[in-house]
């Protein structure tokens, strides 16, 4: 299976972080990605609100809320399990809890635990299909969104053999 071209490249936390904030669909949501942990096991992410990120009724737009969700968990997971595996975004959904107004943050985390029930999980081949949750906070530390996100994780020589079949 192809790659895209930056996933072939080892970029360390200190240069995609602000590869990140410079990527236009972040930056024009008001996305800042303001810590990735040298071992991708944490990300703190946050959205300003902007003139251009309001919806309506003057909250941020869900839209801007889910995007600053969207990669982390695939490419925490990505980081830490290499090359060996196969990872992708299957599902997401958002439920929002209460409007979101001035700056929201979300803090991803990811464990030894949860690398290693991929690992484990995908030992005969089978693919592994967790979900992750991540709560966006106001400044107040209120929850106004929860994110799940389900990921694909397959290793790369069960799924080349997949295919060849």
């Amino acid at each position: 299976m192809a790659q895209g071209f930056l996933s072939r490249i080892d970029f360390g936390s200190g240069i995609a972080r602000p590869l990140m904030n410079f990527w236009p669909p972040f930056r024009g949501a008001g996305i800042r990605v303001t810590y990735i942990a040298p071992d991708w096991r944490e990300v703190k992410v946050e959205l300003r609100q902007r003139l251009l990120n309001r919806n309506y009724v003057g909250t941020h737009f869900g839209g801007s809320i889910f995007a600053m969700t969207d990669p982390f968990h695939m490419l925490m997971m990505m980081r830490n399990l290499g090359r060996d595996f196969i990872v992708w975004d299957k599902a997401g959904s958002v439920r929002f809890l209460k409007p979101g107004r001035g700056t929201l943050a979300a803090r991803f985390e990811l464990t030894q635990a949860m690398v290693d029930e991929a690992v484990a999980a995908t030992a005969s081949g089978a693919r592994h299909e967790p979900t992750f949750a991540v709560d966006v906070t106001n400044a107040a530390g209120d929850v106004v969104a929860r994110v799940d996100k389900t990921l694909h994780i397959r290793r790369a020589d069960a799924a080349a053999a997949a295919r060849a079949a």
